[in-house]
């Protein structure tokens, strides 16, 4: 209860110094249609972008140049220069696109396709579709292995991670999860996939070389109900140490000892917190609040709330400049 009664003394407050580093947040705000653009160092708004109709998957590349968004009602991926943060271009990517995932290279980006059950494959260069891939029923969840080798996507009603070789574009493995997953991270050194569940309330552990599940982990929240648990977005540190885990209506980020799989404590947040992201430096994660029109900075040293920021109309993902 304490801890609880602090959180919300940070989030009132922002009091807290902040990041000694500054970088660039992007966040795609799915209700008014916009992109905002945020200072990580003073924790403020830069700008509001007009950007495609219901945006909501978002990424950077590599060399910071270019933000990637699904504007999903306009089945688009519009291209955004950070420079001038103008829209310079879209990318072909099927209808309803709502999550993708670009390879480490930068070169390819994985596109899942909700109506349709397709996985889009497009060379980012070129703008051309390379493949489409049958999976199962409404994909959403998109994570690459960090060698580029291994695509994994959840389809929500089938259940299911598909496991995809980015050569030949086939799957290769499908493994049962919990119900309605959302989406899928791979630790840093490749070894296993982690999975959320937003209905069955869980995050699946998938060992990568085995193909099989190696742990399910639980959540329990004291004066929380167990279905406004759901997990969500996923962030694993660069050490693969610890989890981040974003538990949507339940307002709180769990935080996960990864070798021993352990909840080791409930970050409060804002309403109905979707996906997170960490700065370069891992000193700080931002999380997006759908409900409360905000996002929340979290220092992860102290993995305490340092701040909550107004953003547009149901934030919903969120990418970092890497520089």
């Amino acid at each position: 209860m304490q801890g609880r009664a602090c959180a919300l003394a940070f989030l009132a407050t922002g009091l807290v110094a902040g990041p000694a580093s500054a970088y660039t947040a992007y966040v795609s705000n799915e209700k008014d249609n916009t992109m905002t653009v945020v200072d990580t160092a003073t924790m403020k708004v830069i700008k509001t972008v007009d950007v495609g109709q219901r945006p909501r998957g978002i990424t950077i590349s590599p060399d910071g140049k270019f933000v990637y968004l699904c504007a999903s009602d306009d089945d688009t991926v519009q291209i955004i220069d950070t420079s001038s943060l103008q829209i310079v271009g879209d990318l072909p990517s099927g209808p309803d696109p709502e999550l993708f995932v670009l390879s480490p290279d930068g070169k390819t980006l994985y596109i899942a396709n909700e109506d349709d059950n397709l996985v889009t494959v497009v060379d980012v260069a070129s703008k051309a579709v390379l493949s489409e891939i049958p999976v199962g029923v409404e994909p959403e969840g998109m994570g690459v292995s960090p060698d580029g080798k291994t695509m994994v996507n959840t389809s929500e009603t089938t259940s299911m991670a598909h496991f995809i070789d980015t050569q030949s574009h086939e799957v290769t493995d499908n493994v049962l999860v919990d119900t309605r997953p959302r989406f899928a991270e791979f630790k840093p050194d490749g070894s296993q996939v982690w999975v959320s569940a937003e209905v069955g309330g869980t995050v699946s552990v998938i060992d990568n070389a085995k193909r099989q599940v190696v742990k399910k982990i639980q959540f329990a929240i004291n004066g929380l109900r167990a279905e406004t648990i759901q997990p969500v977005g996923i962030a694993i540190t660069a050490d693969g140490k610890k989890a981040y885990v974003a538990l949507g209506p339940a307002n709180h980020v769990a935080v996960i000892n990864t070798e021993t799989y352990e909840v080791e404590r409930y970050i409060l947040v804002g309403q109905r917190v979707w996906h997170l992201a960490f700065t370069p430096d891992q000193k700080t994660l931002i999380t997006t609040n759908g409900n409360s029109n905000d996002i929340t900075f979290i220092d992860t040293a102290t993995d305490e709330p340092v701040q909550s920021l107004t953003v547009g109309q149901q934030p919903w993902g969120v990418a970092i400049s890497p520089n």
